[in-house]
């Protein structure tokens, strides 16, 4: 069994195909319903004998994801069909700052939320002793600040910038988890899609105020440079998912980042910072706990 975190649309649905290819059975989640029977209309064009699921669930919502991961680790142990792949290609860039139940939108969408659904089904993996989690990343990482003693970066909001910086907290938990995870059979992988014309970077990219001031005086170059890392088709940014997901030459390896042209390549170098690695930990610790606060009786 495999689960692609909002897989009805854009990058997500046509890993959920690949995956699908390549003789998955397959899980999406998302918003929509919609859009969700969709999805799973497709995926069983491509693979009937193994039939696609929806579950909604509402990934801005740490509650929902724990509901979630509840739902999946149940679903599974009733079956008996392993959890071979979780891809967690939920992302969203905000223009403008807003919180998601107390805290900073961009970090919860983009970090706190695959960061905890993880964790949540890691005694599902364990048990198993295989399978392999694909946290997506973003090149966008190299424009975020490396400072986790918060939630929230010094400075003002620039939603590229924390964007970036919400990835660089996933990617650093990735390498750091694959670590952890070494020797358990279970491998843990970063996929970097590039960039496509997908519902997160439509207009997005195109609002200057997404940028620091410095970078403002530069927008016609920034621009074109978002536009050409957008034009290129969903089907190919998928691509590096799909990879970590399936190929079997990365058979035994873990912690290891597939570029865009779906490829093995270096991690960038803030991730790999133990000190970074271990904020993002405590930070992550504190704003999503695995289980979650009991309500106050009074």
């Amino acid at each position: 069994m495999a689960v692609v975190t909002a897989g009805t649309g854009g990058i997500g649905l046509e890993t959920a195909l690949g995956l699908a290819a390549a003789g998955l059975s397959v899980t999406v989640v998302g918003r929509n319903a919609d859009r969700g029977a969709s999805a799973v209309d497709r995926i069983n064009a491509i693979n009937p004998e193994r039939p696609g699921r929806f579950l909604a669930a509402d990934l801005s919502s740490l509650d929902e994801v724990r509901d979630l991961a509840g739902l999946i680790a149940s679903s599974q142990a009733a079956s008996g069909e392993p959890l071979a792949v979780l891809v967690n290609n939920i992302g969203a860039m905000f223009p403008k700052r807003h919180d998601l139940g107390g805290v900073e939108a961009s970090f919860v969408v983009n970090h706190l939320s695959p960061y905890l659904l993880t964790e949540l089904l890691l005694p599902t993996f364990t048990a198993g002793g295989s399978g392999r989690i694909v946290n997506v990343t973003s090149g966008a990482v190299v424009a975020g600040k490396r400072v986790f003693e918060a939630v929230e970066p010094p400075g003002g909001y620039y939603g590229f910038h924390w964007y970036g910086r919400a990835k660089l907290a996933n990617l650093a938990y990735t390498l750091d988890l694959a670590a952890r995870l070494d020797g358990t059979g279970v491998s843990v992988f970063a996929a970097d899609p590039g960039g496509a014309a997908t519902d997160m970077t439509d207009g997005t990219l195109s609002d200057p105020k997404i940028v620091s001031p410095a970078l403002r005086l530069l927008w016609p170059l920034v621009r074109r440079r978002f536009e050409r890392s957008t034009s290129g088709p969903a089907s190919a940014a998928a691509r590096p998912s799909i990879v970590a997901a399936t190929d079997k030459a990365l058979t035994g390896r873990t912690g290891v980042v597939i570029g865009s042209r779906a490829r093995p390549v270096e991690p960038f170098r803030g991730a790999s910072d133990p000190r970074v690695a271990e904020a993002v930990r405590r930070l992550s610790e504190r704003h999503a706990p695995l289980a979650a606060a009991a309500p106050d009786p009074s």
